[in-house]
């Protein structure tokens, strides 16, 4: 309410302080605004009071006040938080021809320059290096907190490291975002000593470079890498003492993460999120980041053959989400049966969640097989409560990694069998979009691969759930509302 109120409101208000007047005061019956507040007392409001109205105001009408009030221009000049995009500047109904620009530097020629703690630039199209280059010289200063700086993807920029040196933004940054530029940083940039967040988004930096830049962020906790082509050995520096989340999503050429901390225990990093092949995730990762809570894989690779059994484990692992890609990258030898080495691995996890991605299925369906079903080693997992499938189709190996969930998780609680993919094609449950007709049939497959294999397997303490074709199906409810 009080939003909406300025934003109204800001026009007249805007008008009373440019010309120390109310418009009331036009009006030669003065009885008649007995009581009714007068344009000197609007005008002479605290400046503080000023600031904090502006404050409130979106920015376009914040900056369209401060041309016809010198009250608001002064609270401009001082306005801590810049979010320029499209989506403040810009109303619906204008296209892509606007030259935001012009306008963005239009906006900060009339900023000091001085008191700014967040800086948002972001814009898909219309710039040149010129201006962003003056924008960051001119607005980032030692009073700058968070940073965002994303150009046009078409544009060659270079990041300016300057704006990071001790005398600028180095003390005081705490939140830095790029995307879509080059980012060079030297043994020369001193220490960013509250920097907790970093976020890389299509960003051309070397691995040696990104070490050199993370070896002087002591305070960071966060560190999200995303399409970063040039990384292929991720190195976390001995200085990440208080890294807890790394997410490293879509860097095809990512092939290892490595860590020189001294104490790797106390790094405590506890999410990562990470495109590469299972063997690694497996065999590797409880090396490098042994107190993973949280692990998100994404991976079409195989191992190879039976994975070996290995002392190396997840002991803190809690949440693990595998997916599974579409197209011609999945083998027809995926044995989903080998993702029991992860359950044998993370004695602690309580949620496993395993997306399937399929435009179509190439491995041996369970009713192709003349073979029964694999039966492996009994190995009880004592805290699992949560399983969910997306994608379940009627794969022979994936029934069988089923049955054995059911069969182990002692403690399991509730089990999800979805015959769609993640990607579902209604927002409506009750609607089905779909018309490939391939994904309808493995999808009636599956539901007769749950009911020929798995419904009976079922304990009356997990409820269970299958979804098809964009509804919940209901496969079977007893007396005592148990889903089976």
């Amino acid at each position: 309410m009080i939003h909406g109120c300025c934003v109204a409101a800001v026009g007249s208000i805007a008008s009373a302080a440019a010309g120390k007047i109310s418009p009331c005061q036009q009006d030669d019956d003065s009885d008649s605004q007995a009581g009714k507040p007068t344009g000197s007392s609007i005008a002479d409001l605290p400046e503080e009071i000023w600031h904090h109205i502006h404050s409130l105001v979106p920015i376009r009408d914040a900056a369209r006040a401060a041309c016809t009030s010198h009250a608001f221009l002064h609270s401009w000049r001082c306005r801590p938080n810049l979010i320029l995009n499209r989506h403040t500047l810009i109303p619906k109904k204008h296209g892509f021809e606007v030259n935001f620009s012009d306008i963005i530097d239009h906006i900060l020629r009339k900023h000091s320059g001085i008191g700014v703690k967040i800086l948002d630039i972001q814009f898909s199209a219309g710039f040149g290096t010129y201006f962003f280059d003056r924008w960051l010289k001119n607005i980032v200063k030692a009073t700058t907190e968070e940073l965002t700086v994303i150009p046009p993807w078409t544009l060659d920029y270079s990041f300016p490291c300057s704006v990071l040196s001790s005398t600028r933004a180095g003390n005081s940054i705490r939140y830095l975002k790029l995307g879509f530029c080059a980012f060079n940083p030297t043994t020369e940039l001193g220490p960013l000593r509250n920097l907790a967040i970093l976020s890389l988004h299509h960003v051309n930096v070397t691995e040696d470079e990104l070490e050199c830049f993370l070896s002087r962020c002591h305070a960071l906790e966060q560190l999200n890498v995303k399409d970063c082509v040039r990384i292929i050995c991720l190195k976390l520096p001995r200085a990440l003492q208080k890294l807890s989340s790394l997410t490293a999503s879509e860097c095809r050429w990512l092939r290892v993460i490595e860590s020189k901390a001294a104490n790797l225990s106390s790094m405590q990093m506890k999410r990562l999120s990470i495109v590469q092949n299972l063997y690694f995730a497996r065999f590797e990762l409880p090396s490098i980041v042994p107190n993973l809570e949280t692990l998100h894989i994404i991976s079409s690779s195989v191992f190879g053959s039976t994975p070996p059994m290995l002392p190396t484990k997840f002991l803190h692992l809690k949440h693990l989400v595998i997916d599974i890609p579409s197209g011609d990258s999945l083998p027809l030898s995926y044995d989903y049966l080998h993702l029991v080495s992860f359950l044998d691995a993370s004695p602690s996890l309580e949620t496993l969640i395993l997306n399937v991605a399929l435009k179509f299925m190439k491995q041996k369906s369970v009713f192709e097989d003349s073979y029964g079903l694999r039966q492996m080693p009994e190995d009880r997992h004592f805290c699992l409560k949560n399983v969910k499938m997306t994608g379940f189709n009627s794969a022979k190996s994936l029934v069988e990694l089923t049955c054995y969930i059911l069969e182990n998780a002692v403690s399991l609680e509730c089990l999800t069998l979805d015959t769609i993919d993640c990607v579902r094609c209604s927002e409506n449950p009750r609607e089905c979009h779909a018309s490939n007709s391939v994904l309808i049939r493995e999808a009636h497959r599956a539901l007769k691969a749950i009911t020929c294999y798995i419904k009976d397997k079922v304990p009356a303490t997990v409820k269970f759930i299958v979804i098809s074709q964009c509804h919940a199906v209901a496969v079977g409810e007893d007396d005592d509302g148990r889903h089976t």
